[in-house]
């Protein structure tokens, strides 16, 4: 017997947004990501089973078209962690306080999970974040705001940033 045999079922649908075709993937306990498809550190989907219907993944397919909308600023969908260390997960959970329309450094990040020195580890988490847009990891930038990597490529990082910029100006 695998051990894949012992993981949860994932379900998993291609969905269209204006940055270009999504996968979504969920779990029993949650949505565990979304990637633009061909991103940088895709996941290996081969053993997923696609659903069209299954609810978690629609309503992130409604909560994305939202986001991109400029409707909706935060996400209310129950994540599952699927992969990572303890320290990626610490990472990622921190990114979830970065508001709307606003951008924080590695750096910053580092210090707030009482990690001041792990930058790059910091970065290098930051990378592997399975839930684009919806962890917001596009918020991240270099020390000298310089848009340093995105797994989904630098342009939508801009284009995110942007949107989020234009927005949220609209509100204040």
């Amino acid at each position: 017997m695998s051990h894949s045999a012992h993981l949860p079922r994932i379900v998993q649908t291609v969905r269209t947004s204006p940055l270009g075709a999504m996968l979504l993937a969920a779990a029993p306990q949650g949505l565990c990501g979304v990637w633009f498809v061909g991103q940088q550190h895709s996941p290996d989907n081969t053993p997923w089973h696609d659903d069209d219907t299954h609810p978690v993944l629609d309503a992130a397919h409604q909560q994305l078209q939202a986001y991109f909308d400029g409707q909706l600023q935060t996400f209310a969908l129950p994540l599952q962690f699927m992969t990572g260390t303890p320290f990626q997960q610490t990472v990622w959970r921190a990114l979830q306080n970065i508001p709307y329309g606003h951008t924080t450094t590695y750096g910053d990040i580092a210090q707030r999970i009482g990690k001041p020195k792990a930058v790059r580890a910091v970065g290098a988490a930051i990378g592997r974040n399975p839930w684009s847009v919806v962890v917001p990891c596009h918020r991240v930038v270099g020390a000298n705001g310089a848009l340093t990597g995105y797994a989904g490529g630098l342009d939508r990082k801009k284009h995110l940033l942007a949107l989020e910029a234009r927005m949220s100006s609209r509100i204040n």
